[in-house]
């Protein structure tokens, strides 16, 4: 029993260790009047404990209680391989009630829906938002506006969106359920909800489950075309400063030619290959983990953090006026 305790007090210092690194500019300190908007991004993470989700969610619990997220955003693929058939399916138990258990994790989660979760009833995840305080989706797309600190002049739009149901593959055959959702109906409301938001939101950020950029094994796939030419056009005409996607398995940071920088992360379980995307590619790592981020009125900083707490790559992006 004491060499337990003794191993997990050792892991609990690394841990802090590593990370009080991450954000050497963080002005979230005494002598500083800004406070920023953080948050953690994980995806693709539902298998049940296994191919490393166990071991990334106990660093996800580590970190979190360092870096104090006000929220953890879920890339989607939350339920692998089927997602879940009811709000009573067992898979909530087996790959999130019992995996994410650390106090340091009872923020509020904001998921977005995958393709694995279209094999299974997309509704239950919603619905299951009346069941567990964490879990927040209250449609399969929807929008929040988040204030910088406790400053109400300088807040964040944040954007969810349902990428699935615009993707011509999964209307192949009867696996994925996505038939009978308006796509045309949701475009509407994204553009929309981007149009209209207020002047006191200095950041836009989107998320959904596919990228539009990746460096990953569907860098040319039809799917990630489909998505840049859907959605590209909107976010540069209405300035998303950054879209956060999950699908391949993997860590990456692009900023191609334009406006918006692209996130992927998708390591919260299996991963897969990658490389750096040749156009625009500033970091790719095929290893299990997530991404912190933190907001500021002109500035913010997003790191890449391994299963082992390890900080692997970090940047910032400053506010640029529209």
């Amino acid at each position: 029993m004491k060499y337990r305790i003794f191993l997990v007090l050792v892991f609990s210092i690394c841990t802090t260790a590593v990370f009080s690194q991450m954000d050497p500019e963080d002005s979230d300190k005494p002598d500083s009047k800004e406070k920023p908007l953080r948050f953690v991004v994980i995806g693709d993470w539902g298998r049940q404990g296994e191919y490393h989700q166990m071991r990334t969610a106990k660093q996800l619990a580590a970190v979190a209680d360092v870096f104090k997220p006000l929220f953890i955003v879920s890339t989607g693929d939350n339920f692998y391989p089927n997602g879940v058939v009811s709000t009573r399916d067992y898979n909530w138990i087996s790959s999130f009630e019992s995996i994410y258990t650390e106090s340091s994790l009872y923020a509020d989660w904001y998921p977005v829906l995958g393709n694995h979760d279209y094999k299974g009833d997309p509704q239950a995840e919603v619905d299951y938002s009346k069941v567990d305080r964490r879990w927040n989706m209250p449609a399969r797309y929807y929008s929040k506006i988040i204030f910088i600190g406790k400053d109400s002049s300088q807040a964040a739009l944040l954007i969810f969106f349902d990428s699935t149901p615009f993707l011509s593959e999964y209307y192949e055959g009867d696996e994925h359920h996505v038939r009978g959702q308006d796509t045309a109906a949701q475009r509407i409301w994204l553009e929309k909800t981007l149009a209209e938001a207020p002047s006191y939101v200095k950041w836009k950020f989107a998320f959904a489950h596919h990228p539009m950029w990746t460096g990953g094994g569907r860098m040319k796939a039809l799917e990630t075309a489909e998505m840049k030419r859907i959605f590209r056009p909107i976010f540069e005409k209405y300035k998303v400063n950054v879209y956060f996607s999950g699908h391949d398995h993997n860590l990456q940071h692009i900023k191609p030619p334009g406006f918006t920088n692209y996130f992927v992360s998708g390591a919260g379980s299996e991963t897969t290959k990658v490389i750096v995307h040749p156009e625009g590619g500033k970091f790719a790592k095929s290893v299990n983990g997530f991404l912190t981020v933190s907001v500021y009125s002109n500035r913010m900083q997003v790191a890449v953090v391994s299963l082992k707490g390890q900080q692997l790559y970090t940047t910032t992006i400053d506010r640029v006026s529209p």
